[in-house]
């Protein structure tokens, strides 16, 4: 009798020996930031090899519930979706707890935890005996498998915060490519006066507006809106933006700027994105605005004749080459108008209704406020638009940009 205690007792020390020994390396291959898969595979050779358990199936959350280490069962555990009632787990249990369940193979399910949060769990069978939680051997599985799943839940963390410290680098950096979109000062003389509004949905949008000297008679005032938001479309418009400034050296003629653009675009975005444009360059000798609407939201014109909106031009810019049409318009004997541009974030708030703001205020607004100051102009719009939408939050970038020769 008591050489079997003490054989058995030196089995014992042998085990909890191989168990130290199979943690510390565990430890070592976590310090030596060794990959998740190698991880998981010292996992399954350890219980496999150290502890001699037949069949495992071991399952982590990461977003959706996958099975990392499966070895000794008959089905496939990688195609499996878990029982909801097993996903509950918190404690120790039996599968046979858990009738009719699709892990009917195994005993026992231990759960991996770690803040009251189950990030894993454990599936045991070909079990010999009846074990309980208080078996060293279950201890030991729960400790490897924590320092497992915690490690790989560390990694992945850390990996989250590198993505986010990227993404908020190229966030910042977008930010200033917008920013340097707009034009640093904007006129305000006796003759010509320019205001203009950028309330961003997001911190990086797709608005851009512009006022650019041509020589000393002749101006361009724009509006551009790129379909979606964030970097991508940030970036594209940084490239509009810088070839409409180069083909407005090379020439004044509308038709072939945008002509141009529309190539500049489809080439850049290949389809995937477009950009609505509206462009208008007017001559304070020849008293003239010649403009082109691509796509873009009907911009208000107001003059000595009432209120009209500017409308001729073409499509989209990127979305088809050759433009199937292009339209200057053109206004002759003009010299005192006030011009307002904006992008579709305005008109198309919705209410708590579920209705748009639209154009039709807009331009009963001009009928009766045109010659007002345009700062009071863009306050008295922003004010509207804030009452109008309640509650509802803002779904777009919105950009005015108004334009008053006197």
């Amino acid at each position: 009798m008591k050489v079997e205690n003490e054989a058995e007792y030196k089995k014992r020390i042998e085990r909890k020996e191989l168990e130290l020994g199979a943690l510390l390396e565990i430890s070592q291959a976590i310090n030596n930031n060794l990959a998740e898969d190698s991880l998981y595979k010292i996992f399954n050779f350890t219980l496999r090899s150290q502890l001699q358990i037949k069949k495992l199936a071991l399952f982590v959350f990461d977003r959706a519930w996958s099975c990392k280490v499966s070895f000794g069962s008959v089905k496939n555990y990688s195609k499996i979706t878990l029982d909801d009632r097993v996903k509950m787990v918190k404690n120790i249990h039996q599968i046979s707890e858990f009738p009719h369940c699709e892990m009917d193979e195994f005993d026992l399910v231990i759960p991996i935890s770690h803040k009251s949060e189950t990030l894993a769990l454990v599936f045991v069978g070909g079990l010999e005996t009846q074990i309980t939680q208080h078996d060293s051997g279950i201890k030991f599985i729960q400790a490897l498998s924590n320092i497992i799943v915690v490690a790989i839940e560390n990694k992945k963390l850390a990996r989250q915060q590198l993505e986010q410290e990227a993404f908020r680098k190229e966030l910042e950096i977008a930010s200033d490519v917008q920013r340097f979109l707009f034009p640093e000062k904007l006129p305000n003389t006796d003759k010509l006066k320019i205001e203009a509004s950028y309330l961003p949905h997001d911190r990086v949008g797709g608005d851009y507006y512009d006022y650019i000297p041509i020589n000393a008679n002749q101006f361009l005032v724009c509006v551009a809106d790129v379909s979606g938001k964030g970097i991508p479309a940030a970036l594209l418009m940084s490239n509009f933006q810088a070839s409409l400034h180069t083909l407005l050296r090379q020439t004044p003629n509308l038709t072939e700027i945008v002509e141009a653009l529309n190539y500049q675009v489809l080439d850049s975005a290949r389809g995937e994105k477009f950009i609505t444009f509206f462009a208008a360059i007017y001559d304070l000798k020849l008293k003239t605005i010649v403009y082109i609407n691509a796509g873009h939201n009907p911009p208000i014109l107001c003059d000595q004749t009432g209120v009209r909106l500017l409308e001729e031009g073409s499509t989209v810019l990127g979305a088809l080459h050759p433009l199937p049409f292009i339209r200057e318009g053109f206004i002759e004997n003009i010299e005192q108008f006030t011009l307002f541009a904006y992008t579709d974030g305005l008109t198309e708030t919705i209410n708590e209704e579920n209705n748009e703001f639209g154009l039709p205020v807009l331009v009963d607004y001009f009928r009766n406020n045109s010659w007002k100051d345009l700062k009071t102009i863009h306050n008295d719009i922003i004010i509207s638009l804030d009452t109008f939408k309640g509650r509802n939050p803002y779904r777009d970038d919105i950009t005015m940009l108004s334009c008053r020769v006197q």
